[in-house]
């Protein structure tokens, strides 16, 4: 996970989407985008994530997905396993406690956008 300081301006040329936006109707408009910007206007709306599986699974999005926002530390796990690769905390978050916050979770037992083995297919220990 990459993380943006909360005052740094988007790169040029990136898609700056609203959470009520349907990603699924950009079509062309993701070619060439190195960056897709989904806004978290409140940490309690949980559109953006939404927007992220979409982009990553059906419309198999690779460049850079940003969250920007309400983002706090606590959410960072799931944005992750949703397919966002890079944040911008809100100015009163705290580094360490979002970096800390992406070890709470070393598995899952359901498929998500962050691809990967989960939980469930590992070799279990000692089997």
């Amino acid at each position: 996970m990459q993380f943006i300081p909360a005052d740094q301006a988007l790169p040029a040329g990136a898609l700056e989407l609203a959470n009520t936006e349907d990603v699924m109707a950009l079509g062309g408009r993701l070619a060439g985008v190195a960056v897709v910007a989904l806004r978290f206007p409140k940490w309690t709306d949980g559109r953006a994530y939404s927007q992220a599986v979409l982009l990553r699974s059906r419309l198999r999005y690779a460049g850079e997905i940003r969250a920007t926002g309400e983002v706090l530390a606590d959410m960072l796990p799931l944005l992750r396993r949703c397919g966002f690769d890079a944040v911008q905390l809100r100015a009163d978050q705290r580094l360490e406690s979002a970096q800390r916050a992406l070890g709470f979770f070393d598995g899952h037992y359901q498929t998500a956008a962050q691809l990967g083995r989960t939980a469930a297919h590992r070799p279990q220990a000692g089997a």
